[in-house]
């Protein structure tokens, strides 16, 4: 095992004469509600601090490797699939034909093996601040990164934000996989961010965004909420299940200028999708349907 100390990525319980079993992780969650996460692990197999955060990668006894970044979990190969399928194909599947894709985030490839599914995108452009979580997952997550190797992936390592001003009218679909809006992340969730995507769409552009837990991060769904429902002809919010994700649920903002998330799913393309566990039509319209206390955050 590296020479990883204790407080780098949340170990707990550790001593180095023991066996390997009685290693765990504990996700930080400092952007949580007091919730923990822990998990048993195996081995720490990648630790780093590049210039931007702290990664590791982690192998655990029953859900595959971890990622990790500032101590907080981004993904497990276990549940991956229900976060990945869900960011991608719900707004690839109501565009009539996407054809250029920017993901903004998703350092660890699996947004991108989700896109590459669709015979009609041709170009995909990914926005990656951080290099070294690249370089990362192609080497431990090829599950996730080998997706990168597609011939119609480009990655550029730049600030989103900026990245998306010089690229104005570009855009199909935009899919913002990012971290928590802490840190580097904070940006993504501002107003000028999403006027700068909506400048970035083609005519019947949509632009996904993670945005939390509704659980846990009202406040930040509630914020987004404020200005995006006045840029976008039509917003609206969806969730699905990521069991190791802060309360088993996280959600993102469906941004469109023109297409109607529910009602505009060109279903025929579906049956052409390869290697799905989670995302079905059936699934995706169920996914906007929200609990009394979320369809009210989200009032006018």
């Amino acid at each position: 095992m590296k020479d990883v100390k204790e407080k780098d990525i949340g170990l707990v319980d550790f001593d180095p004469e023991k066996d390997q079993v009685n290693l765990w992780y504990q996700d930080a969650l400092e952007f949580g509600h007091g919730v923990g996460l822990r998990i048993r692990i195996k081995n720490v197999l990648y630790s780093a601090q590049s210039p931007y955060q702290e990664i590791a990668i982690l192998e655990s006894n029953k859900l595959g490797r971890i990622l990790v970044i500032d101590g907080i979990t981004m993904l497990t190969e276990w549940d991956e699939y229900a976060y990945h399928e869900m960011i991608s194909h719900v707004p690839l599947l109501v565009h009539p034909k996407p054809s250029s894709v920017l993901i903004i985030g998703g350092g660890d490839g699996g947004t991108v093996r989700e896109v590459i599914k669709h015979p009609t995108v041709e170009l995909v452009h990914v926005c990656e601040l951080d290099e070294e979580v690249v370089n990362a997952c192609r080497k431990y997550l090829p599950s996730l990164a080998s997706s990168f190797d597609d011939p119609r992936v480009e990655v550029f390592y730049e600030d989103g934000a900026e990245f998306i001003t010089r690229h104005p009218n570009s855009y199909d679909i935009i899919i913002v996989d990012s971290t928590d809006p802490i840190g580097p992340g904070q940006i993504l969730f501002q107003k000028p961010f999403y006027e700068g995507m909506k400048k970035a769409l083609t005519e019947q552009g949509i632009a996904v965004t993670q945005c939390e837990s509704i659980f846990l991060h009202q406040h930040v769904i509630r914020g987004v909420w404020s200005f995006a429902r006045n840029l976008f002809p039509k917003v609206a919010y969806y969730n699905t299940l990521v069991p190791t994700y802060p309360s088993g649920v996280i959600g993102f903002f469906f941004c469109s200028l023109k297409r109607d998330p529910v009602e505009d799913i060109v279903e025929e393309r579906f049956s052409a999708l390869q290697d799905l566990k989670y995302y079905t039509p059936e699934v995706h319209r169920a996914s906007f349907t929200l609990p009394r206390f979320a369809a009210d955050l989200l009032k006018p």
